[in-house]
């Protein structure tokens, strides 16, 4: 496990925002083409309180009231849908939210509709992946115990802090899957 260094992210006012700003700037840095990653979401006081040795050696300095640090997780394990993966996972009560970022081809709505009927699973992702209008993007998706949720998508042919788009509702099936880990 690590915890990201803010290198370039943008100020946000709400810290689950400023999460997901900080780990979609750790995974631009990373380049394209990585493997999803998963982080859990602590509440920095918290954590400087309850493991100081531990904030003292990510660097955690003193931050605004409710700040959270991303903490990631091992690799997710490789040949294992993402959905299955996910409905495996059960957070301990310290861990107040999670966050995922993953690379995935999307087309615009337009497309969308043209896409043939009856293609299985694979015959799918060959036709969205041969499509002359596909954009790959990179979703980063966090959700809190409390039901929060923030999402930041980036175009890889607008790879720039300042074309990332955010917002609670970009990615709701994600949002979905992740918030299911925190359920009983």
């Amino acid at each position: 496990m690590s915890n990201i260094e803010s290198g370039g992210a943008p100020l946000a006012a709400n810290p689950l925002t400023q999460a997901v700003l900080e780990i979609d700037d750790y995974a631009s840095g990373l380049g394209w083409d990585q493997p999803a990653r998963l982080f859990a979401l602590v509440d920095t006081d918290r954590l400087r309180v309850q493991e100081p040795g531990l904030a003292d050696e990510l660097g955690l300095a003193e931050q605004t009231a409710g700040a959270l640090t991303p903490i990631e997780q091992d690799e997710l394990p490789a040949g294992t849908p993402l959905d299955e993966f996910l409905a495996t996972i059960a957070w301990p009560e310290v861990v107040s939210g999670c966050a995922l970022t993953v690379e995935r081809l999307m087309l615009p709505p337009s497309a969308e509709q043209a896409i043939p009927e009856g293609l299985d699973e694979d015959a799918l992702g060959q036709w969205v992946a041969a499509h002359p209008e596909r954009q790959e993007v990179r979703m980063t998706v966090a959700v809190l115990r409390d039901g929060a949720r923030e999402s930041a998508v980036r175009l890889r042919s607008k790879d720039s802090p300042t074309e990332v788009l955010t917002g609670a509702t970009l990615v709701p099936g994600l949002a979905e899957a992740l918030s299911a880990t925190f359920e009983e």
